[in-house]
């Protein structure tokens, strides 16, 4: 499916075409059940125009890790499909743009010595971060199956009573929670003004149940330009497998794992997602001998000062015709 999005919503996510539609939708989709704030109808998208503009939104950091938040479009150095772009279009700090949000909790039996804690600290986390009447979010518990507690809504309370309907137990479909989370929600979220997409996944990382794989995970995320940021519920301190698994996830998207390895530290690893999610820059440019042929293109941008860092999705898909 191509990747879709409302035209010139210039910071939809780390990437878009920006493009316009006749109708959108919003969808459970795969998911068993749950509850939905803001039902929509309605199921086709009808493509009326495609501008061949991509849309970037990435972080700068210092080599502190701290956000560096005052930069200007002549402090980096872009590369698309490994060619300056033949134009930049604009360039901007975002610190304020809407933020449509999806919480993915891990409810697997794996994850049950820190439940509870979890569950609050997530909420807290929706209580900082969702402004009513600006922002939105839903949430999925997943264990072998995505389960749906609370859909798209402003609401905190309600997003909070999602929460707290999660009950733990069973085995890990990480790979189908994220793959259906930005199939079923993201890529048809078609907001009339520019947001931000993100995922956040609470997880030991350790999936042994998903029909899809880890790379079809990830591709799914790119397409429907959503940043996944993920908190490991692994407490061992050690570095396992499903620990390389959420970072793999987070880097392919630009956003950013976080080990903690006490329960007060997951509350922190929450506020840094709110406090990124409020200090990115956006590009928007027009690629080099672009063609519409669906194939894979990669992104980099890079900081010409000495000792930063920068962070953004690696790449993104074109659009077929």
């Amino acid at each position: 499916m191509l990747p879709l999005l409302a035209a010139f919503a210039l910071a939809c996510a780390p990437l878009a075409f920006a493009q316009s539609y006749a109708s959108n939708a919003a969808s459970v989709g795969a998911y068993s059940s749950g509850s939905e704030d803001d039902p929509q109808s309605g199921s086709l998208l009808t493509i009326h125009k495609r501008v061949d503009e991509v849309n970037v939104l990435f972080i700068a950091t210092d080599k502190h890790g701290k956000f560096v938040r005052d930069l200007n479009q002549t402090d980096f150095a872009i590369l698309d499909d490994h060619k300056p772009p033949q134009s930049i279009v604009n360039f901007r700090r975002e610190t304020d743009l809407p933020l449509h949000l999806g919480l993915l909790i891990d409810v697997s039996g794996s994850v049950h010595s820190r439940f509870d804690f979890e569950q609050d600290a997530a909420i807290s986390f929706l209580q900082h971060t969702i402004r009513a009447r600006f922002d939105k979010a839903f949430v999925v518990g997943f264990n072998t199956q995505s389960q749906m507690s609370q859909d798209f809504t402003d609401n905190v309370e309600l997003l909070s009573t999602g929460v707290h309907k999660l009950q733990d137990g069973g085995g890990t479909a990480l790979y189908d929670a994220i793959y259906h989370a930005a199939k079923e929600k993201f890529l048809k979220d078609r907001p009339d003004r520019p947001v931000r997409k993100a995922i956040v996944v609470v997880s030991d990382g350790e999936d042994n149940q998903s029909e899809v794989t880890r790379a079809q995970a990830i591709e799914m995320a790119q397409r429907a330009e959503v940043i996944i940021y993920a908190i490991s519920t692994d407490d061992s301190g050690l570095i396992l497998r499903g620990d390389k698994v959420l970072d793999q996830l987070a880097s392919a998207t630009g956003g950013r794992a976080f080990f903690p390895f006490k329960m007060k530290d997951i509350t922190r690893s929450f506020a840094a997602i709110e406090d990124e999610l409020r200090s990115q820059y956006v590009v928007s440019y027009r690629p080099a001998d672009f063609d519409a042929d669906g194939r894979y293109r990669s992104i980099e941008i890079s900081a010409l000062k000495k000792d930063l860092q920068v962070r953004a999705r690696k790449g993104y898909f074109a659009p077929q015709q």
